[in-house]
């Protein structure tokens, strides 16, 4: 019996309220069995046995009538009416059961839940404040003992006590951890069948494109050729069946992305008008072959472009418009949009889809977002689909922080109402947007290769003999010379002897996978296509692939299955101008929006990039097409993008009125984003950032690097327009097809030859900053001391101290900066200023004049982010130290100067 006992509260098969109950009533009742012996009457041993064998005919009943808490409180109204009893009959407080008391407590806290739990522990409280009180007030109430038998039954009653505590706390420890063990193996084995589900529906993904490829292609082969009406409508009915399929593929996959939580919303600036006409482009002519009146009502007043995952708006629209079209047979479907301003940079819009269908039931609308359930079964069993659609839109929309609902009156039609806050990047409004002013009609349309190029050598390379010849087949018209190889090896091979103006190159081979073969390719020593264009063509569809291939220098991505005229147009803007002879006749599709994704073929050598912090003209960036990666500046209202959201007029304002501002850096994932869409332009990233001991900047672009092969960052040692100095250095050698290694270098060394210096008026954003306590804030403000802050070895420090109003410091510190002309570098000074006047300017002009005259001054406002910390009223006088060997930097062949 006893090992029986053991195995039960062991099973992990039996709940572990029941094993728990088990153990801890057998416990008590051990317990009941000890304290017999402190009974100073017959009744009382009486008492307690029957009280016993009641405790275990409860146990046993309880647990097979499936009844725990109702047993456990049957026995806890027991313990409440033995322990006075016992209590009383022994001795009061000088006996051995107050101890015993405990075991009342324990047993309610681990057997009783909820209400009942409270209650009972509220009573036990009670109880054993009563017993005490009542043996305090009438100790003729309570049985006498001796002074010996008092302490004997103490003592045993502490041991006893603590022993079965123990004991039961052991068993409870082993009960838990053997629980926890459990749980985790079964968390382990969960996230192994999620990684098994994930990696089958991701090589399903891929192995049914493979055959999808291969009939849309051949599909599109046959419509391209003259045949009759019939086999061209069977042609154009396997073409839809083929894209139909395709959908159900990508809705598979999306679902399995969003369960595993690899599915990622990626912000960017958009064109809301562009993204309307996508739409509509898509849906009215499924609507107009059902015979449907399609509308769309757009707000005038929406912003025209705004920043979101465009992608997945698009695809939340066109899910819902799809389904409207899908369950209404006769009426209209309608597309609303409208916005309403929300913040400075901040607009909520709402989006309704509204058909005049079947509508759904009231009793199942709560269903109508469930995955793989479809309501109404019986009488949608005839409508294709899967019943992933709306469950993948209200996914996609709670991560993007948005909300979705529906309206619907059976028989009556539905309405789906989207919101969704987006920021905004371009104030100008939309204005009028009509049906009739942005469908395109494609009825007819025959298909005319756009270019031809006898003269271009492409290899494909595909370990598939169908995907060999449906590409090749798809390319025949443009006249190109192909070559196919069926492996890496034999590309490798091929490459060695033939040099090729693209090659289009499949993933997953076996072997050699194509990431793997790329890079072989790069790095062939005698190979004849080391810098030859390479395009991803594979199965492996997602926006994850493409920031992988992107990544690894890939210069574009295409997605089987793939057309013809997409195929086409890839390959058109990767091919050198000089060997493409275009076909005027042929009509510019709309192929152009889904290669995108594509990289420039004609990719800068070395694009030379760096922070919104740089403080440098807006014309000198672009002139040397420099890049920027935007820092933030967080106030109370939010987080702002550095002179893109918020100016630095604007935030000082903000700060005068007695509220906070303060910079951030760009996050590693924020560099991430930025230096794969700039590699979409160059073949090299060199990031210049701000020194690395003032900011975070730095490290966070180095570990946003470390994904990428071909990203250099360098620590400029300065900050604002003196850090800009150094950037247009190394953008300037960049375009005049210096080496990375020699940028590097001379960035390294320009360190050295920049003047960085800056006046600080008002000492309250050093402090808000964490650069210097309030004690020596108030100091300089009592003193009318300016600190001159210096950058010296990466780091921020004071290099001396001013004392005055402006005009007495603006001198001091212009001539101490100018005095010693003969080492300054006279080309170009920037006076970079926060928060002044016009007047002030000229003054500071007026004395730079007097003492070192430059070729040319610029007055730069400095960004929001680098105002934050130093304030209105502070400025710095930024310039190059004489170095002979800089001279070239500036100057461009046949010209005086670089500006």
């Amino acid at each position: 019996m006893i090992k029986k006992w053991f195995e039960i509260i062991t099973d992990h098969r039996i709940s572990l309220r029941d094993r728990m109950f088990r153990i801890v009533t057998v416990t008590c009742m051990v317990a009941l069995l000890l304290i017999m012996p402190m009974g100073r009457s017959v009744w009382n041993i009486l008492a307690l046995a029957v009280s016993l064998v009641a405790m275990g005919l409860i146990v046993k009943v309880s647990i097979k009538k499936e009844r725990i808490q109702t047993g456990a409180t049957a026995i806890t109204l027991l313990l409440l009416l033995l322990f006075p009893l016992s209590f009383f009959s022994a001795g009061g407080f000088y006996s051995g059961v107050p101890e015993w008391f405990v075991f009342c407590f324990i047993y309610v806290c681990l057997t009783l839940k909820g209400r009942r739990m409270a209650v009972f522990f509220v009573l036990c409280i009670a109880e054993t404040l009563l017993c005490y009180a009542v043996a305090f007030y009438f100790p003729e109430l309570t049985a006498q003992s001796t002074q010996q038998s008092s302490f004997f039954d103490s003592a045993f009653s502490v041991v006893m006590v603590g022993f079965l505590t123990s004991i039961l706390l052991m068993f409870l420890n082993q009960m838990y951890e053997k629980e926890n063990e459990l749980s985790r193996q079964q968390k382990k084995e969960i996230e192994e069948l999620n990684r098994a589900e994930n990696h089958f529906f991701s090589s399903m993904s891929h192995e049914i494109r493979t055959p999808i490829n291969t009939i849309i292609g051949l599909n599109e082969i046959i419509l391209r050729g003259d045949i009759s009406e019939e086999v061209a409508e069977n042609a154009r009915n396997i073409q839809g069946a083929s894209k139909l399929l395709l959908t159900l593929i990508n809705d598979t996959l999306d679902l399995s992305k969003i369960k595993s939580g690899k599915m990622e919303i990626v912000n960017v600036s958009y064109e809301t008008g562009a993204l309307f006409s996508e739409i509509v482009n898509m849906i009215w002519i499924k609507a107009r072959e059902k015979g449907l009146e399609f509308k769309i009502n757009v707000d005038p007043s929406i912003p025209s472009m705004l920043c979101g995952d465009e992608v997945r708006i698009k695809q939340i629209l066109i899910n819902l418009l799809n389904n409207a079209v899908k369950y209404t047979s006769e009426g209209s479907v309608t597309l609303s949009v409208r916005c309403e301003r929300q913040a400075l940079n901040r607009v909520r819009v709402w989006y309704a889809v509204e058909d005049t269908g079947q509508g759904v039931k009231k009793e199942n609308i709560p269903y109508i977002f469930n995955a793989f359930r479809r309501v109404d079964e019986e009488r949608n069993r005839y409508i294709e689909g899967t019943g992933l659609g709306l469950s993948i839109v209200q996914q996609l929309v709670e991560m993007m922080g948005g909300e979705i609902s529906v309206n619907s009156v059976y028989t009556k039609g539905s309405t789906f109402i989207v919101q969704l806050d987006q920021d905004i990047v371009e104030e100008k409004e939309l204005g009028t947007f009509t049906l009739a002013s942005r469908a395109k009609n494609r009825e007819g349309e025959q298909y005319k290769q756009s270019f031809e190029a006898p003269d271009a050598h492409i290899l494909i390379v595909d370990d598939n003999d169908m995907n060999l010849m449906v590409v090749s087949k798809l390319l025949s018209g443009t006249k190109i010379q192909i070559d196919t190889a069926k492996s890496g090896a034999e590309c490798l091979k091929l490459t060695q002897n033939h040099h090729y103006d693209c090659i289009l190159m499949d993933h997953m081979m076996p072997e050699m996978n194509g990431i793997e073969c790329f890079h072989a390719l790069r790095a062939q020593p005698v190979g004849l296509c080391q810098e030859v264009p390479v395009i991803a063509l594979t199965a492996n569809a997602g926006s994850d692939n493409q920031l992988l291939y992107r990544k690894e220098g890939f210069s574009g991505y295409l997605a089987k299955p793939v057309s013809g005229a997409l195929l086409e147009a890839a390959i058109l803007s990767i091919l050198p101008q000089e060997l493409v002879h275009l076909n005027k006749e042929a009509s510019q599709s709309d192929v152009e929006k889904d290669i995108l994704i594509f990289e420039q073929a004609k990719r800068r050598s070395i694009l030379v990039t760096t922070d919104s912090v740089c403080d440098l003209p807006s014309s000198l960036m672009s002139k040397f097409g420099i890049p920027v990666c935007p820092y933030y500046v967080r106030t109370e209202a939010g987080r702002f993008l550095d002179e893109q959201e918020l100016k630095a007029d604007e935030l000082l304002m903000h700060i005068a009125e007695g509220r906070e501002g303060y910079s951030q850096a760009p996050e590693v994932e924020d560099y991430e984003r930025f230096f794969a869409e700039k590699l979409t332009g160059a073949q090299n990233l060199i990031h210049i950032t701000m020194a690395k001991h003032v900011s975070v900047g730095y490290q966070n672009a180095c570990e946003a690097a470390k994904s990428f092969e071909n990203v250099t960052v360098i620590d400029s040692g300065h900050l604002s327009s003196s850090m800009g100095l150094i950037v247009l250095c190394a953008a300037y050698m960049a375009e005049h097809h210096a080496t990375k290694e020699d940028i590097t270098e001379s960035v390294k060394r320009m360190k050295r030859f920049i003047s960085s210096a800056f006046v600080i008026n008002d000492t309250h954003m050093l402090r808000q900053a964490g650069r210097i306590s309030k004690q020596i804030q108030v100091l300089c403000d009592s003193l009318l001391l300016h600190p001159v802050l210096k950058l010296r070895k990466s780091k921020l420090v004071v290099g001396g101290i001013k004392m005055g109003g402006f005009r007495r410091v603006a001198k001091s510190y212009v001539r101490q900066l100018l005095l010693d002309t003969r080492n300054i570098d006279r080309r170009i000074l920037f006076i970079t200023y926060s928060g002044m006047d016009e007047k002030k300017l000229k003054y500071i002009q007026d004395l730079v004049q007097q003492y070192c005259p430059f070729e040319r001054v610029y007055l730069q406002k400095s960004t929001s982010a680098i105002a934050s910390n130093c304030g209105p009223g502070s400025f710095g006088l930024l310039f190059m130290k004489r170095d002979d060997d800089a001279i070239s930097f500036f100057q461009v062949p046949g010209q005086d100067r670089a500006w």
